[in-house]
């Protein structure tokens, strides 16, 4: 609260968004405002609020031209982050993840697969998703916006899957969040 205060951000809760888990902007006006989805839980939502209240000032403090992601808000979030780092706020298992990421600090948490997966343990809703990497290889699975993939052999860090409809491959993160669809194989 004292940085929401502080910074005089105007922050509002919303319903879930599929691409992002929160935002920050500086209105016309001049004032920042910050959303964050309402579907976090408790510890995703404070890294998300920090991230973004680390793009009010970094943006404060270098100018509006860097990199939304560069140095300064790197320097910035782990500056801003580093007094929650503790087993007063996150579980002992997140303690040593939060600690190797804030390393390197990446444009999104979902990027971080160990810690985005730790992360969602957490969560009070439970779904019936699964991720990439837990789909068998050679499997469909289906994402958010109703596309069906077929599950590819891992390429470095990502999943190759070729998308059933036009055959066109992807790459997805093997923490990216899917449904997996039972095949059936009836006579076929």
């Amino acid at each position: 609260m004292h940085l929401i205060e502080t910074h005089e951000v105007h922050l509002k809760i919303v319903n879930s968004r599929v691409t992002r888990h929160g935002d920050y902007r500086r209105n016309l006006d001049g004032r920042h405002a910050i959303t964050v989805n309402a579907n976090l839980n408790p510890y995703r939502f404070l890294m998300t609020l920090i991230h973004e209240i680390a793009h009010l000032v970094a943006f404060k403090m270098y100018g509006y031209h860097i990199k939304p992601h560069g140095l300064e808000w790197k320097n910035s979030f782990r500056n801003l982050m580093l007094p929650f780092i503790n087993p007063q706020i996150f579980p002992l298992d997140l303690l040593p993840l939060l600690a190797r990421h804030f390393k390197n600090p990446k444009a999104s948490t979902d990027t971080d697969a160990a810690l985005s997966v730790a992360f969602s343990k957490y969560n009070t809703q439970q779904t019936n998703e699964s991720y990439v990497f837990e789909v068998p290889l050679g499997s469909l699975f289906k994402i958010y916006n109703g596309k069906i993939f077929k599950k590819g052999p891992k390429r470095v860090k990502r999943y190759e899957c070729v998308e059933v409809q036009t055959g066109r491959s992807y790459l997805f993160q093997p923490n990216a969040k899917v449904e997996f669809l039972i095949e059936n194989h009836h006579g076929s």
